[in-house]
């Protein structure tokens, strides 16, 4: 095999490879020997075809596989023999016509990883702002919790329902006097102004007593779910059972109890369990800020430029479509139009924060173990349906790419826990809004250039990266916009998708019963 090298500039290197025609023939020979015992032939016994025969009747799949076996040993020798470490998959194009029996000539272009100088963790100082949840914050989680469970107790008969208000109902559906079915239901409670069932439903009952009786006239959506209602204009003939109003809600032993909880200072564990680990969400996200700041500012070497685009085109199709369902879509396009190179200079900030991450796992032997990674798979194949997560999971397990991407996220985080755990970490105790604020602080400043920057070092080639630095994300994709409010220039958008900050959840709670699907908005 011969090899060429064509571009050496950067990161970029290509290179020319001549494999000899006769180095094919000897593997499509061995291929014929392999086969040649499990070929059947009419007038040959099992195994006893001749090898021109078989190498006649299968040349062309057996020249095809070898081949593609030859080309794909051929990369693996360059970039084994050349100690390169791509960034991204080579690409590897044949020289146009190529013919069987000729010397197959190759054209391979690959963007290498830099030579990067493994980052000194000595002396790393970092600060976290811890958030204490106090009684007023407690006191306010559970006066949330029970305005989500409210409850209704009945109104004198000569009430008139009003927004706000419960009516149950008992109704029947028809389009042009015939029901359809699902139309029809009993003792149907329903908030007036919930928005629950198909506009103009609940308008048109507001004023009800106990005891009326209405018909009432609505059309259902085009985008309504059963085919057979879209757009049609319906007739509901509605008689109301009772009108309720709202009752107040006491936070007592009973309250909790209705929760399925033993009492009100479980439920009051639960949920102060709930908010110190919302706020611990954020003291992480504030420290891995900062962590990346300061590795920022302290290195600077070339990237990969197709691992920046790479990153750049995941950013900008995020920001697209989150433009595309602003109230208006051609003002939140235009703003960010206008951030675009600030975006750009994002991306490069997080391939390289990747890389670094990754000399720094590295070096300091962190690893995904295959139990975890047997662990990432499985939640990843979840999201397909049962018949195709076998197929997914042989996938991933056959493709070192997909290994990686999935692997990354995780890698990611065990080295940054690595590094919290080797900083000198003082501690400060903050209100949830000076937490947030310093976050903030600290996104305004990520994508600026930084002050101080140390040249990249040369050092041996290491060992092929943990995970793919391209997926390691150091950071997560922007957040919407909105488009009226403009945004400072060179913003980082978004807190880091595994750590934004976790909503407020909700103690157990009994569900609610299920309305009728035809009266249902959709």
């Amino acid at each position: 095999m011969q090899i060429v090298e064509t571009t050496n500039e950067g990161l970029k290197r290509a290179y020319t490879l001549t494999i000899p025609a006769k180095d094919i023939d000897a593997r499509i020979d061995a291929e014929v020997k392999k086969v040649a015992p499990q070929v059947k032939m009419p007038g040959f016994r099992p195994g006893k075809v001749p090898a021109n025969l078989v190498r006649k009747m299968h040349g062309e799949a057996l020249h095809s596989d070898a081949l593609n076996a030859t080309l794909r040993e051929s990369v693996e020798g360059l970039i084994r023999d050349k100690k390169l470490r791509p960034a991204l998959q080579p690409k590897v194009d044949m020289t146009a016509g190529y013919e069987q029996g000729k010397d197959a000539e190759l054209t391979i272009e690959v963007e290498v990883l830099p030579d990067i100088e493994v980052p000194s963790i000595d002396g790393l100082k970092l600060e976290k702002l811890n958030v204490p949840v106090s009684d007023a914050d407690l006191d306010a989680a559970l006066a949330r919790l029970a305005e989500g469970q409210k409850s209704y107790k009945d109104a004198a008969k000569t009430k008139k329902a009003a927004d706000g208000d419960q009516i149950v109902i008992d109704f029947v559906g028809s389009i042009d006097g015939v029901e359809f079915e699902g139309g029809k239901a009993e003792n149907t409670p329903l908030v007036l102004g919930s928005g629950q069932f198909i506009p103009g439903f609940e308008d048109q009952l507001t004023g009800v007593k106990t005891g009326d009786k209405k018909t009432i006239t609505v059309t259902f959506p085009d985008d309504y779910p059963a085919e057979n209602l879209k757009g049609k204009d319906a007739q509901f003939a509605v008689t109301v059972q009772a009108v309720k109003v709202e009752d107040e809600t006491r936070i007592d032993e009973e309250f909790a109890k209705s929760l399925g909880l033993d009492g009100l200072d479980k439920l009051k564990e639960i949920l102060k369990g709930q908010l110190e680990q919302e706020t611990a969400g954020l003291t992480r996200t504030q420290m891995k800020r900062q962590l990346l700041d300061t590795l920022a500012a302290d290195y600077d070497f070339e990237v990969p430029p197709t691992m920046v685009e790479a990153e750049f085109e995941q950013i900008w199709n995020q920001l697209q479509a989150e433009a595309a369902k602003e109230e208006d879509p051609a003002t939140a396009q235009k703003e960010i139009e206008a951030e675009k190179d600030d975006y750009h200079r994002i991306a490069v900030r997080r391939v390289r924060l990747g890389l670094l991450l990754s000399e720094i796992g590295q070096a300091n032997g962190v690893e995904v173990t295959n139990q975890e990674m047997s662990m990432l798979i499985q939640q990843a194949a979840q999201q397909y349906s049962p018949a195709d997560r076998e197929r997914f999971v042989e996938y991933v397990r056959s493709e070192p790419m997909a290994q990686a991407q999935l692997r990354a996220p995780l890698y990611e985080d065990k080295v940054v826990d690595f590094l919290f755990d080797k900083a000198e970490v003082t501690e400060r105790e903050v209100t949830r809004e000076e937490l947030e604020a310093a976050i903030e602080a600290e996104e305004s400043t990520a994508a600026k250039p930084a002050a101080k920057k140390k040249a990249p070092a040369k050092k041996a080639p290491a060992k092929k990266a943990e995970a793919k630095p391209a997926a390691e994300k150091a950071e997560a994709k922007p957040a919407a916009k909105k488009a009226p409010a403009k945004k400072a220039p060179a913003k980082e958008a978004a807190k880091p998708a595994a750590e934004k900050k976790p909503a407020a959840k909700k103690a157990p709670a009994k569900k609610a019963p299920a309305k009728k699907a035809p009266a249902k908005k959709a």
